[in-house]
Formats: structure tokens, C-alpha cells, sequence
């Protein structure tokens, strides 16, 4: 009983539910069908309207010809449909008042401000045009001026000062221009050596940036004399004098002063400026070449000398393992004297007076190439230097040797890295399968111990 009581609660409840939900979307209903009787009788009202227009065109058309539309054509009202021929302007609208609006011609006249990057750069390149200009003229008079106050002494120790090599015949009196910071001078024609060679190394006074870069790092100009001694005979040594702040950077980098000196003194202990180190394979030479003379040269002019190389090991510098070309012959040591001077000045004068300041020194240059023919070492420092010579000779064909085997293993890797590519390009299979039968039996026979063949002879 209770069941059936709630059941029919539930019933009249769903009923009254969906007859509000009738009653509130009756109103959509309604607006909606007026909506749609508006519309049908608009459009009822166009229709009617468009037949009538239609059928009053077709009672008043007339049969024209072509020359008579042509004529008319501008006086047909329906083609010039709501346009009033007959209309007059109101007396209270007159000639209509325009007025041009005078703008200011601010952003199209053209000021210096809107060419200031070509500025800059028209003045840069002005800048640089004239650094070139004045620059390799300066360093021009710089060499020239170094050579005319160098002339008489080269000419009185060389037969030849000057030989830039283009003719057959020798020819004296040429300053070889390399570069434009770079001049070289080959003099020959003496005993106990087969030439000296003058480089001028100047500073880029033609290069802009170099000459900004001068003034965060100061340098200045430079004069090398690289004396070939050739054959002469002269005692195993290797000795040098350089400026300590690269005496050690040298020791590494040059392979005679890495090889044959073991130890690097201060220039204090010889009477040297605290600026220079010595470094020599045995202390017999440092008394044989530090004699009282030179030394008082060099402490007078510390300004000028740099550095003093006199070796009969020279090879030049250390070739690292990347650089190095293994199939190359190894460097033939050579007999040479390297002196470097710099010149006085930074270059504010060319006068003969200024740059013979060096000269000096290259007198001193000139006289150790009969002084090292003179130097005669103990027979036990003979002995030692031979074998300290031959050890070092041994261990660089070892190594050559060693960089070789390297260079031919590389050379077997990839020739066989290229037969698996080219097996691996094959299309044919036959073909691809032969060329890795016999790839396979090379392998197998180098993997095969080395056996030596004898024949025994039975008498």
C-alpha cells in the first residue's frame, strides 16, 4: 500500500513537471511564428512590387536602333537611375569650401644625421688610406737609412752586399723588399762562412690595426743577422744568450737548445745585464765568448742587443706531432750564427747618425765568425758533446723511424677500410661474395705465423 502511494506521488509529479516546461517554451514558440509571418509578408510585398515594375518595362519599351542608343544612351534616366538632372542646389549650400592642409616637409629634407654610418665609414677608410701611405713610406726611409749607415762595413767584410738572386751574375747594392715591413740584404763573398743574411723586420706602421694594437703592446723595429757558417771546422757546442723573459720559452721550442743545453744561468754571474740568461752546452765556450770586450759591449748597448744563438745543431724549432710530416727526410743540422739587434728610435728618426747605433754590435757579429773557427775545447768535452750528439741522433731516428711504421699502418687501414666499402657497394652478389672470400683469405694468411723455409742438403 505504501509503495503503490509513493508510486503515484512520483506520477503526478513528472506530469505537472512537463506541463510547466510546455508553458515556458510556448512563448519561444509564439515569437517565432510571428517572425516568420513578418517575413513571408515582406516578401510577398517585394514580389508584387518587382512584377509590377516589370510589366509597365514591357508596355513602355519601344524598338530602337543601334545609332539611336548610341545617341540616347546618355539621356536614358533608368540607366542613370536616382539621379535629379532637374534638381538645383538649396540657396544655403554653396560652392563647397576646400582647403589644403600645409604639412611641414620635416621628414623628407634630408640632414646630415641621416648619413652619419656612411660618414664613418668614408673617414675610415680615409684613415686607412693615409696610415698605408704614410706608414710603408716610413719604413721604407727606415730601411734605407739602416743600409746606408751599415754599407761601408758590410762592403769591407763581403765581396757581394745586396745579391737579390734575379740575374745570372752576381750584382751588389739591392735592398730586397718582402713585404712592406720586411727588407732582407744577402751578403757573401767571405772566408769561414757562405753568407749573412740582414732581415729588417719593422713594425706594420702600413697596418691600422696593428699600428692601434702597438699602443696597448709596445714593440719595436728589429734587425736579425743569420750567418751561414757552412762547412768550416769548428768544436761541437751549442751556446746562446737570450733575454730572460723568453730564455725559457726558447728552451722548449728550439730543438738544439732543448736537445744539448741542460742548464740556463743568470746573465749577473758573467757580468751580463740582470735582463739577458746564458745558456751553453759546456762552460769552456761562455769563457771562450764572454770575454771581457763583449761583455762591456753588451752592457754599453743593452738597449740595442736582444739576443746571440751560435750552435752547430740547428735544426729550428720543435715540430709537434700534429705538424710534422712523417714521409718528410729528417732536417740536416746546420753550422749558424743568429744575432738580433734592435733599432733605436721606435722609428722617429732616419738620420745615419741615429741608426748607426747598431753598428757596434754588427762589428762584433762580424769578428765572432773568425772567433769561432778559433775556439778549441778539451778533449773530454769533445767526447762528451760526440756522444751526447750521437745519443740525441739515435733518438730521433727512433722516432722518425717510429712516425713511419705509424704513417704505414695508417696508409694499410685505410686501403683495407676502402676494399670493405667497396665490397659493401657491390651490387652483384656473385661478385660482392669473391671479393670478401678472398678479403677473408688475406686476413687468414696474415694471421699466420711467419715460418722460415730450409733446404738440408744430403751428401
Amino acid at each position: 500500500m505504501t509503495l503503490s502511494f509513493v508510486l503515484f506521488l512520483v506520477l503526478a509529479f513528472l506530469r505537472t513537471s512537463g506541463a510547466n516546461d510546455d508553458d515556458d517554451f510556448s512563448e519561444f514558440d509564439d515569437e517565432l511564428e510571428v517572425e516568420v509571418e513578418s517575413e513571408e509578408d515582406a516578401f510577398a510585398d517585394e514580389f508584387d512590387k518587382y512584377t509590377e515594375d516589370a510589366s509597365q518595362e514591357t508596355d513602355s519599351d519601344e524598338f530602337t536602333t543601334p545609332e539611336d542608343d548610341d545617341e540616347d544612351h546618355f539621356s536614358d534616366e533608368e540607366e542613370f537611375e536616382g539621379y535629379d538632372t532637374d534638381r538645383k542646389p538649396s540657396e544655403g549650400q554653396g560652392k563647397p569650401d576646400l582647403k589644403i592642409l600645409q604639412t611641414s616637409n620635416v621628414a623628407m629634407r634630408s640632414t646630415w644625421n641621416s648619413y652619419v654610418i656612411e660618414i664613418l665609414m668614408i673617414a675610415g677608410l680615409l684613415v686607412y688610406a693615409v696610415n698605408y701611405t704614410i706608414g710603408r713610406s716610413k719604413n721604407s726611409s727606415l730601411a734605407s737609412a739602416w743600409y746606408q749607415a751599415h754599407k761601408e762595413i758590410l762592403e769591407s767584410n763581403f765581396e757581394i752586399v745586396g745579391d737579390d738572386g734575379t740575374a745570372k751574375e752576381a750584382t751588389s747594392g739591392t735592398l730586397v723588399k718582402q713585404t712592406e715591413n720586411l727588407f732582407t740584404l744577402w751578403c757573401s763573398g767571405r772566408v769561414c762562412c757562405e753568407g749573412m743574411l740582414v732581415e729588417l723586420k719593422l713594425l706594420k706602421r702600413q697596418d691600422l690595426m696593428a699600428t692601434i694594437g702597438k699602443l696597448l703592446k709596445p714593440g719595436g723595429d728589429v734587425v736579425r743577422l743569420t750567418i751561414d757558417l757552412g762547412d768550416i771546422e769548428m768544436d761541437p757546442f751549442v751556446f746562446a744568450v737570450l733575454p730572460t723573459r723568453m730564455a725559457a720559452k726558447l728552451h722548449k721550442e728550439l730543438q738544439d737548445l732543448s736537445n744539448f743545453c741542460t742548464e740556463r744561468k743568470g746573465g749577473e754571474k758573467y757580468g751580463l745585464p740582470n735582463s739577458l740568461s746564458v745558456l751553453s752546452e759546456t762552460p769552456e765556450v761562455i769563457n771562450s765568448f764572454l770575454n771581457s770586450q763583449v761583455v762591456q759591449e753588451i752592457v754599453k748597448y743593452d738597449g740595442i742587443f736582444e739576443s746571440m744563438h751560435i750552435s752547430d745543431q740547428y735544426t729550428g724549432l720543435i715540430e709537434s706531432a700534429d705538424t710534422q710530416d712523417s714521409a718528410a727526410a729528417p732536417v740536416t743540422p746546420q753550422k749558424l750564427m743568429i744575432f738580433t739587434f734592435k733599432i733605436p728610435g721606435k722609428g722617429r728618426s732616419v738620420m745615419p747618425s741615429h741608426m748607426g747605433l747598431t753598428l757596434p754590435l754588427v762589428k762584433m757579429a762580424l769578428r765572432f765568425i773568425d772567433k769561432v773557427k778559433q775556439i778549441r775545447m778539451s778533449r773530454e768535452a769533445k767526447d762528451k758533446a760526440a756522444k751526447r750528439r750521437l745519443k740525441v741522433g739515435e733518438s730521433l731516428l727512433k722516432q722518425t723511424h717510429a712516425q713511419r711504421q705509424e704513417a704505414a699502418q695508417q696508409r694499410r687501414e685505410d686501403k683495407r677500410r676502402a676494399e670493405k666499402e667497396r665490397i659493401m657497394e657491390e651490387n652483384d652478389p656473385v661478385k660482392a661474395r669473391k671479393l670478401e672470400e678472398r678479403e677473408h683469405k688475406k686476413a687468414m694468411k696474415r694471421m699466420q705465423p711467419k715460418m722460415k723455409q730450409m733446404k738440408v742438403r744430403m751428401s
